[in-house]
């Protein structure tokens, strides 16, 4: 193998971990409401069954890294998650956030009036494992509540 080659490679490397590197960005508050309005979208073309299965499947077209979608009924029940499946079926309006603030029942009450609207609380980062400060996009499609968030950082 020449230098020159060797160099190459080790140049091809580099920008192969500068890329993973870039993905693994954290997502932002127009990632969050983008992510959300493509649910919506999807739920109106394609109906509450395909949206259901698409946000469950961890490969599917709504999770990426820490940015996925959650779906509830208006009565806070989980009816698909992004990023933790067992919560499905599972009512979580009286779920408090690391400071014992009762989000769920913001999020229900946002969705309710005006429809749409953000929530700031606090929650465990499914990529870094640490209790940060997070922000969720909500909006009410029908008689479901679509739902991303973004950790601040």
């Amino acid at each position: 193998m020449t230098m020159f080659t060797k160099g190459a490679l080790a140049i091809a490397a580099t920008l192969a971990f500068a890329t993973h590197a870039l993905a693994a960005e954290p997502a932002t508050a127009e990632e969050a409401s983008a992510l959300v309005k493509r649910g919506v979208a999807f739920v109106k073309a394609n109906g509450k069954d395909k949206l259901m299965a698409e946000v469950g499947n961890s490969k599917g077209q709504f999770v990426n890294g820490e940015l996925y979608l959650s779906v509830w009924d208006a009565k806070a029940t989980v009816l698909a998650h992004g990023a933790n499946p067992k919560m499905v079926g599972k009512n979580i309006i009286e779920l408090k956030d690391a400071d014992d603030k009762y989000f769920m029942k913001e999020i229900v009450s946002k969705a309710a009036s005006p429809g749409t609207g953000w929530v700031d609380y606090k929650w465990v980062n499914p990529v870094t494992k640490q209790i940060q400060a997070k922000s969720a996009y909500v909006e009410k499609v029908d008689d479901i509540i679509i739902s991303a968030g973004y950790y601040k950082k």
